[in-house]
């Protein structure tokens, strides 16, 4: 192949060596090394000049690095003058930021916990009440146009009687000489400077009682550490003490959790625009965990699919999988089970949570949708970090009364006891691909066995340098 470059990063030079042997060219010349303080120092010892350079780094092992490597040579043949950049990432880092948050050891939690979501009363009405500014009086509704069952009503609550005497407005309303049987806010009539209460109105009892500070409900009044005040129009002068009505806002109740949802900073839009400018112009990656992501990017993006190779493996290698169960580890990768299934023209089985206790209603329960028994079965799943999943899984399918537990894998990462949790568990195989170095797992492991991605990225290497299509990639193995 003439006027293509191919360079590896150093998180999966074995990888790069059997695509660059199937392409029939050597890895391109490049020095990869570390400063004192840790810097990434990179060094191309081959001209690009108006050549197809292809950059192969995996997301895997120190990721950051990784990643910093990878938009350094970028950058480096960017300004080299190279003719196309494009960016070959096996496994994509940052492609499965979680929603939810996770334990200090990447397990899951199995809810989340109270003081996660803040500002929030009852079970999912968040609290939120306007901000009036100080010195500007609310206008609320004249005493005949006050409605007992104004929902506003449900959402305070007084310190002092029950929600059914409250039957003023939120905060100090601002009457009228007409609606105030003679109570003016000109003249002052009780001489504190109190505007009365409608139940002191109804019930006749003195205006100048001290007016009651509404609080929001399941807010301690404690916690009211000072209000917003509505001052008298042309009541009482400057300097001179008031008893004036008090409005609560959000921020007065709580200033440090009053409004605040936890959330997780999501990175995609990130990591594409950093690619980007960093010089690729076209990226290759396998099975992205949320095939959206390709969106963050405004240059052509191919993610490859590992099912064909699935396929291929398990009609090779695994016995009597006509009979065998395809089953998905959970609801979010259904669909990718599916499209195995239907190649193969196997049945389909699928494991979601149910929250089913009465007692424990936050304590997540594995249910089996299919019928597995005396079935040998073969769970699918892109990512296995921790293999929490999986691994539970295989119990329910085992407690179901499957005969014999495969797994199949695209990005076996394996991170901290993943590989122990793996070899106690009742998974017979693990079959895992090479998009991550795997020779240490392997070794540690004796259940995992692995499949070949590199024929699968040289061909696509080689369609797109020759400007050919790769959608054949996706159904024919067979040219592969």
């Amino acid at each position: 192949m003439r006027n293509i470059v191919v360079f590896s990063g150093s998180s999966h030079p074995a990888l790069v060596e059997q695509i660059c042997a199937r392409l029939g060219v050597s890895p391109g010349q490049v020095k990869l090394s570390k400063f004192a303080n840790k810097e990434t120092n990179v060094e191309i010892g081959d001209s690009v000049r108006n050549k197809d350079v292809f950059i192969i780094q995996s997301g895997c092992g120190a990721v950051n690095d990784n990643l910093m490597e990878l938009l350094i040579m970028l950058a480096a043949c960017k300004t080299a003058s190279a003719r196309r950049i494009t960016a070959v990432i096996p496994c994509f880092p940052y492609a499965r930021q979680p929603d939810a948050p996770y334990k200090k050891n990447g397990m899951p939690l199995s809810r989340v916990p109270q003081n996660v979501f803040f500002g929030y009363t009852g079970s999912s009405t968040p609290f939120s009440l306007p901000v009036t500014p100080a010195g500007t009086p609310l206008q609320t509704p004249s005493l005949d146009r006050v409605d007992r069952k104004n929902p506003f009503d449900k959402m305070f609550d007084s310190t002092n009687e029950s929600n059914s005497d409250i039957e003023s407005a939120a905060t100090s309303p601002v009457l009228s000489p007409s609606a105030a049987n003679g109570l003016t806010l000109n003249g002052n009539t009780n001489g504190s400077g109190v505007i009365p209460t409608l139940s002191a109105l109804r019930e006749g009892s003195d205006a100048t009682k001290q007016p009651r500070v509404l609080t929001p409900r399941g807010i301690r009044p404690q916690a009211i550490a000072s209000h917003l005040t509505i001052p008298v129009v042309n009541g009482v002068g400057a300097g001179q003490s008031t008893n004036a009505q008090t409005c609560v806002t959000t921020d007065q109740v709580n200033p440090q959790k009053a409004g605040y949802k936890h959330w997780v900073a999501r990175s995609g839009t990130l990591i594409a625009n950093l690619l980007v400018t960093a010089g690729a112009d076209h990226i290759i990656t396998m099975d992205l965990h949320d095939p959206q992501f390709q969106g963050f990017f405004d240059i052509p993006v191919d993610n490859l699919y590992g099912q064909p190779l699935m396929v291929k493996y398990i009609r090779e290698r695994i016995p009597n999988w006509e009979d065998a169960v395809v089953v998905s580890p959970d609801a979010g990768g259904a669909k990718r089970a599916t499209v195995i299934a239907d190649k193969l023209g196997m049945e389909f089985a699928l494991i979601h949570k149910e929250r089913r206790q009465i007692q424990a209603p936050h304590k997540p329960d594995m249910m089996l949708v299919g019928d597995v028994k005396g079935k040998t079965c073969i769970l699918v799943d892109d990512i296995a970090d921790t293999s929490f999943t999986i691994t539970k899984a295989a119990k329910v399918l085992q407690l179901n009364g499957a005969k014999k537990i495969y797994a199949i894998i695209t990005h076996a990462i394996m991170s901290g006891d993943a590989i122990n949790r793996i070899q106690n568990s009742c998974i017979d195989q693990v079959i895992v691909s090479n998009s991550i170095p795997q020779e240490e797992h392997l070794a540690r492991c004796p259940k995992m066995k692995v499949f070949n991605v590199a024929p699968i990225f040289a061909e696509a290497i080689r369609r797109i340098h020759n400007g050919e299509s790769v959608s054949m990639l996706f159904d024919v193995m067979d040219l592969i």
